[in-house]
């Protein structure tokens, strides 16, 4: 059975940059690096691999790899962002720090359980910052029970996919 998330790891282009981001601005401690010289197939390389840990004791973790180019590719909020657990009043004081830092901040945006806030980190990921809200124990029981009839009825009416 699965205990929990470890980590979650990402490329990043500079790993002082993601640093700044990750400790300096949302007060993530760097908790671990190391360097990365041979791949398990014994291939020469040059990677740094760093963890940024949170109060659960899971990490995000990334990659900085100097010898292959790592060019985010722009992508609709819905395909990847990483949501971040806080209590309210650490929702609304970043809010207000990412503004007053000039930051690219959006929100507050109300989900029915949880309200969000929105920042993008060096690499181009969004951060999204996600505090329960009174109704969120509530919501969550009544979704526990319809989530099965939401998917299948998804399934059986969604519209045709686009491709590429």
């Amino acid at each position: 059975m699965i205990h929990g998330l470890h980590h979650n790891a990402y490329r990043c282009r500079d790993s002082e940059e993601t640093r700044m981001f990750y400790e300096g601005f949302l007060g993530l401690p760097l908790v671990h690096a190391f360097e990365i010289v041979q791949t398990k197939t014994g291939r020469e390389t040059r990677v740094l691999h760093s963890f940024y840990q949170m109060q659960d004791g899971s990490c995000l973790a990334f990659f900085e790899v100097p010898s292959s180019p790592f060019d985010f590719k722009d992508q609709h909020d819905f395909d990847l962002h990483i949501a971040l657990l806080v209590d309210r009043q650490t929702l609304l004081e970043m809010f207000e720090l990412g503004k007053a830092q000039g930051r690219e901040t959006r929100g507050i945006a109300d989900h029915g359980f949880i309200e969000s806030i929105y920042f993008r980190d060096p690499n181009g990921y969004v951060i999204e910052l996600t505090a329960p809200t009174q109704q969120a124990g509530a919501i969550l029981s009544k979704g526990k029970q319809d989530a099965r009839g939401v998917l299948s009825n998804w399934q059986a009416t969604k519209p045709a996919a686009v491709s590429e």
